[in-house]
């Protein structure tokens, strides 16, 4: 059986934006005078919103609700300006995607990145497709691995989960696609492989490319 439609993760998945996200976060650290941390450390922090994010770079005795906000606050003010500094789509994803529009595959996108932020991002760098929706962390819906946005998703299609691939770089994307009933599919080139197969991911693909083969054969 073939796959009718594609739900993308973002981050990690479509376009690498670890190093804008990382920089956004250790300057407003260093502003509040808390200690910066290596770029390898965001790939452990990002994937469950911004929240979690911040409160993952404050030292464990300063993690209390007030300071977390605080530095939320500043973290998206500075991020919001800063988020296509050096994010770019990886190698071979546009390729898909215009292989998968030939196809006539629907595609959506559902992150935990702030909704504003997610459009923001999809718009600046992957215009040229069309997503239908576009989906990040929105007030009210669980967020991933809670398979609210894959459900409300495959609802807006039409289309039994089963009939929808999901592919996502990390155990909460393979968690939230189990838990829809959609075929969960790890990118290998994302931020945290080593999750994959431990998470329930049925297949890993190496390239973006990859994706195309298996939309049109199935599993």
């Amino acid at each position: 059986m073939s796959f009718k439609a594609v739900i993308f993760d973002l981050d990690g998945t479509l376009v690498n934006s670890l190093d804008d996200l990382a920089e956004a976060c250790n300057r407003s650290l260093s502003k509040f005078g808390y200690p910066i941390h290596p770029l390898e450390a965001y790939k452990k922090f990002v994937g469950e919103g911004a929240k979690h994010l911040v409160t993952q770079a404050l030292p464990p005795a300063a993690r209390k609700e007030v300071e977390i906000n605080r530095l939320l606050a500043l973290f998206q003010q500075d991020y919001q300006t800063q988020a296509a500094v050096k994010t770019k789509p990886y190698e071979g994803v546009e390729a898909l995607l215009a292989g998968l529009e030939a196809l006539g595959t629907q595609k959506a996108i559902l992150s935990n990145k702030p909704h504003l932020l997610t459009v923001q991002v999809v718009g600046h760098f992957l215009q040229s497709y069309s997503f239908h929706p576009v989906f990040g962390a929105r007030e009210g819906v669980l967020r991933k691995p809670d398979p609210a946005g894959a459900l409300e998703i495959c609802r807006a299609w039409g289309l039994a989960p089963d009939q929808v691939l999901y592919l996502g770089d990390t155990a909460i994307d393979m968690k939230t696609a189990t838990q829809a009933g959609c075929f969960p599919l790890g990118a290998a080139w994302g931020f945290r492989p080593e999750e994959l197969n431990a998470s329930g991911a049925r297949a890993i693909v190496q390239s973006p490319l990859e994706v195309l083969e298996l939309v049109r054969s199935g599993p």
